[in-house]
């Protein structure tokens, strides 16, 4: 059969490979998408939206559609210029909370090094729950310690100076050479004046900031505390979570450089706590020994900075003994010549001991380590370096060394 009338003016039967009803394409008719936009070929007599209803607008009136925007240069530079924003903005964000990001770094590298101590109470017989407890304590305690032998003696060496302060006026008003300036110069009411108008509210103001800043100190410290402990606590829980983030051929590898990795870090961390107490405890003996005032505080002076690799022994030594020189000159010669001779036995016989089996990395690598990380993150990037580097040197060891043998 064809599509024409027969001669009987019959109508055609359909043939099977012409579509039929609202398949066919008719005379005026638009094919319309699935957005309800005309498709024809620019000859149909109107558009027509999705349901069917015409929009009286002639097929083809506003041009033919073009390439898709997403091909278009325009939308392709927008994109990559919101992808730059984004990129700026999160770097800012990054920059902004960059305190926040290392407390957690530090209290999760803290969490990891008193590890250790934890398991250690766990194999005597001590739910994990107490040994935590009992860490946490200890810690605690240190801080309280440290607390009570420092502020003390500077409390008592503030008030002394401001109870003195009368007397060194009344000394300088009696001095004859400071009368005759001031009976020339007037120096003493200038003075006054100064100290009412500029020196009174600028002192205040700096007590005020000075007030300020231990609170912030002492926030910080509290919520780093905290920090540590909610990761100490949950420290298998975070490893485990982590694991499952690794495809599971490669999962028990990788828990085994991880168990290698922060066992390191928690010998590290262990290790420069031992020392730093082995430096506090003979520095308190040598101090007392010596008759140095305030011998305990000025030991934990050197324990806390015993802490920071590198120059952290030489800061401590050159407090310690200049604190000494201002009370005898005998006893500052004696603590220099101490911290000499310490420092030798400290970086020739105990530190190698101490470190041998938890950190494996060469000298070299450890000074180019620490420099590079206190450039970054001051003190506390001198910290992390080291441990950082050990896990580095692990990973190419134990990874990158034998595939590269295998290529």
């Amino acid at each position: 059969m064809t599509a024409a009338a027969d001669s009987t003016g019959a109508a055609p039967s359909p043939d099977p490979a012409t579509p039929t009803g609202a398949e066919a394409p008719q005379s005026g008719a638009t094919l319309v998408d699935g957005n309800g936009s005309g498709n024809g070929d620019g000859h149909a007599g109107g558009a027509a939206r999705a349901d069917g209803t015409a929009t009286g607008i002639p097929l083809g009136a506003y041009g033919l559609p073009g390439k898709p925007l997403v091909r278009g240069p325009f939308l392709f530079g927008l994109t990559g210029g919101l992808g730059v924003l984004t990129a700026i903005a999160l770097a800012q964000m990054v920059v902004s909370s960059l305190s926040v990001i290392i407390m957690i770094v530090v209290a999760m590298f803290l969490a990891v090094g008193l590890n250790p101590a934890v398991e250690a109470l766990q194999r005597r017989g001590l739910a994990r729950r107490w040994a935590i407890t009992s860490v946490f304590a200890a810690v605690i305690v240190m801080f309280v310690l440290f607390g009570l032998a420092v502020v003390p003696p500077v409390s008592q060496q503030l008030a002394d100076f401001v109870a003195a302060v009368p007397g060194y006026v009344r000394e300088l008003s009696s001095h004859p050479t400071l009368r005759e300036l001031d009976a020339d110069y007037q120096i003493l009411p200038q003075l006054a004046s100064f100290v009412t108008s500029t020196l009174g509210p600028s002192l205040a103001t700096g007590v005020v900031g000075a007030g300020l800043v231990v609170l912030d100190g002492l926030f910080t410290t509290i919520t780093l505390l905290v920090l540590m402990l909610y990761f100490l606590g949950s420290l298998h829980t975070i490893k485990a979570y982590l694991l499952k983030l690794v495809p599971a051929s490669r999962r028990d590898r990788t828990g085994a450089l991880a168990e290698e990795i922060l066992g390191g870090i928690g010998g590290y961390v262990a290790g420069n706590i031992l020392i730093s107490v082995v430096a506090g405890v003979l520095t308190w003996i040598f101090l007392s020994i010596v008759g140095v005032e305030y011998a305990l505080a000025l030991a934990l002076v050197v324990a806390l900075t015993d802490l920071i690799p590198l120059v952290g022994a030489t800061i401590g030594a050159v407090v310690v003994t200049g604190v000494a020189l201002l009370g005898s000159v005998p006893a500052g010669i004696a603590c220099a010549i101490f911290f000499v001779v310490y420092q030798q036995i400290e970086n020739y016989v105990i530190y190698p001991r101490v470190m041998k089996r938890s950190v494996d990395v060469t000298p070299a690598v450890t000074v180019i380590a620490a420099l590079v990380g206190g450039a970054l993150l001051g003190i506390v990037g001198a910290l992390l370096a080291i441990p950082v580097a050990a896990a580095i040197a692990l990973i190419i060891r134990e990874i990158v060394i034998p595939r590269q043998a295998q290529s």
